[in-house]
């Protein structure tokens, strides 16, 4: 089977090499890929959402399987596209339509979705420019700190935690009024701050049968001890310690089940991931956000982690029989530190070389922002890559992550080293 991967990352090249174990893959391809995946598939210098150099690209490489990376092009409707085309509406697509998309191109409507059909969630109201002093008048019923969420995708920094009810206020303002996060932050959220620990589940679904992947927690900001600026993410471990067996059931029984019973009877054929951000509060779930896709870098844990086929997964989702596959998991802890460049994420170059990959040779080192240039590895991004390892411990795990951290170097190379400092 010739199976073509949409995006750039970190998450697209776990894909790729999990894929490429599978007996029943023929050729990978990854649209646009980066410099790691380069050496496990073809590279196609395309974008995800220019749909019509999808399909060309799909046409000329006999493609039979789509597998979606990031959301973009999930929410801009990739898999409408492919369903619409008389070419290519019977090559299936993993990942949502537009309208399971909206779960995260909408956080206004994931917040209904949620409250509809019973899914534990903290309360919220939405607002617009032409209500704003509603919105003043909501947070002051709230304690701090305040959250404001942006309802359209603001490639991930459309969210703000802030501590004092003022700065809530004018930000609310700068968002609705003056278009801080653009067209995305028109409507926005402001929800309860949710006390206790975040970790992320990840759900595989045909719209009726499912399976819950491993467990895994990222850590989002930039500096040690979780300070700083919000990132795309600095580090994954998965299992998550304290998501023990009864705590996964309650997840199970109080979100997963109702969130897929509320997609059928909303009439929404999903087929693809759901990723559950979720708050641990003394044992008890409550949903922080969905995705429609996988995290990153919680895939660069997760997927490792899966001793079965994942191809074998997808032609489950794909015909609808995701009940009759099983998947095994190894029992080893996989942790993951993400390399970025100095200054990220705000200003930063590009274009630096990296050199020490080869000599990595106890950990798994998944491209994100890598292209190749003159036949050398350089950087094209904030998150450059991250390093994946395994071990008996989160410890034993994250010092061989380290450990090949040392061998890699480019200018101005930047990570966190308390990755599970708050779970360990």
């Amino acid at each position: 089977m010739n199976i073509l991967i949409l995006g750039s990352g970190g998450r697209e090249h776990a894909f790729a090499l999990k894929l490429a174990e599978s007996k029943k893959v023929n050729q990978l391809f990854v649209a646009p890929g980066n410099a790691g995946t380069d050496k496990v598939a073809t590279n196609v210098a395309i974008s995800p959402t220019d749909f019509e150099a999808v399909k060309q690209t799909v046409l000329e490489n006999n493609i039979q399987m789509v597998v979606v990376g990031p959301e973009a092009p999930l929410v801009k409707g990739v898999h409408d596209f492919f369903l619409a085309d008389s070419d290519l509406k019977n090559i299936p697509v993993i990942g949502p339509k537009k309208d399971g998309a909206l779960l995260e191109g909408s956080k206004e409507y994931s917040k209904k979705f949620m409250q509809k059909h019973g899914v534990p969630t903290a309360k919220y109201k939405s607002f617009t420019e032409d209500n704003l002093e509603e919105g003043y008048t909501f947070l002051a019923t709230l304690k701090a700190p305040y959250v404001l969420k942006a309802d359209g995708l603001a490639a991930g920094k459309g969210v703000l935690i802030l501590n004092s009810l003022e700065e809530a206020k004018k930000e609310l303002k700068e968002m609705v009024s003056n278009k801080k996060f653009g067209e995305a932050s028109t409507t926005v959220v402001i929800e309860e701050f949710l006390k206790g620990i975040e970790l992320s589940v990840f759900v595989l679904t045909d719209g009726k049968n499912y399976k819950i992947l491993p467990s895994a927690k990222d850590y989002k900001r930039i500096g040690e001890g979780d300070t700083g600026l919000n990132t795309g993410g600095m580090g994954a471990i998965s299992p998550v310690p304290f998501a023990d067996e009864a705590f996964l059931d309650k997840v199970e029984k109080l979100v997963v089940k109702p969130t897929i019973a509320g997609l059928q009877k909303e009439g929404i054929d999903y087929r693809g991931f759901i990723f559950i951000g979720l708050m641990n509060d003394n044992g008890n779930p409550s949903v922080v956000e969905y995705n429609v896709r996988m995290g990153d870098p919680e895939t660069e844990v997760v997927l490792p982690r899966i001793k079965s086929d994942l191809l074998e997964l997808f032609e489950g989702v794909a015909h609808k029989n995701l009940d009759t596959k099983s998947f095994s998991v190894t029992s080893k802890i996989a942790t993951t530190v993400m390399l970025v460049s100095g200054g990220y994420p705000e200003s930063y170059e590009k274009n630096k070389e990296i050199t020490g990959l080869e000599k990595v040779d106890e950990s798994i080192v998944f491209h994100a922002g890598t292209i190749l240039k003159d036949a050398k590895v350089v950087t094209a991004g904030g998150r450059v890559m991250a390093v994946t390892s395994f071990g008996d411990s989160i410890d034993e795990a994250l010092q061989k992550s380290y450990n090949s951290i040392d061998k890699i170097h480019f200018d101005k190379i930047n990570y966190r080293k308390d990755i599970g400092f708050d779970v360990n």
